[in-house]
């Protein structure tokens, strides 16, 4: 087996933001970012990868918490850097 050595002239980004990994959650974060109960978001890491990736928000647990509900997953309480609001 032979490895592949070769370097790219650009190199390598590293990616420093969740911005930048998920493209359609940028305008959304913030920290002064306010949810409603009722509304659907985006999870950036679902619970397990047969698990929608969508969850509705269901009510505050604590300022970073939420519970929410998962289709085919039920109830999770999620912190605020694990969504972004859903486009």
């Amino acid at each position: 087996m032979k490895l592949d050595t070769y370097k790219s002239p650009i190199g390598v980004q590293a990616y420093s933001s969740k911005a930048m990994l998920f493209p359609s959650c940028a305008l959304y974060w913030s920290n002064e970012q306010k949810y409603e109960a009722s509304t659907w978001v985006q999870l950036l890491n679902p619970p397990h990868s047969f698990s929608y990736d969508e969850a509705l928000l269901l009510c505050q647990q604590s300022e970073d918490e939420w519970v929410a509900w998962i289709p085919e997953h039920g109830e999770i309480v999620l912190n605020i850097s694990q969504f972004c609001i859903a486009n």
